[in-house]
């Protein structure tokens, strides 16, 4: 990090900011009226999920040292969340069961 300058790590964040700026700003400018093509208004509908769940399955097999608590916590979220509790308690209770898993698993390894 020495090697980068301040004025070049200015630039970046400029660069970067301006980025998810326009991400932000071109929507709004480009669509003035509302959207009535039904495939286009479902497939902006479901979007946001798509890519919640692309980021966040590969981060849940990643996120402990064994894939086994990892897949535990994992379908203790899935499970509190079909029977629709809070996202703190889902979040909780899965992260409860992963860690309690990883402290199962350093006793009988």
């Amino acid at each position: 990090m020495s090697e980068l300058s301040n004025g070049l790590l200015l630039a970046y964040i400029g660069v970067m900011a301006l980025v998810t700026y326009l991400i932000r700003l071109l929507p709004l400018v480009l669509f003035t009226q509302k959207i009535n093509n039904v495939f286009v208004r479902s497939f902006l509908y479901y979007v946001p999920y798509a890519v919640l769940g692309a980021m966040t399955v590969p981060a849940i097999f990643t996120s402990t040292s064994s894939v086994i608590s990892a897949v535990l916590g994992g379908l203790t979220a899935v499970f509190f969340a079909y029977r629709e509790k809070s996202l703190l308690f889902v979040a909780v209770a899965a992260s409860l069961v992963a860690f309690l898993v990883e402290r199962v698993l350093e006793v009988l390894v």
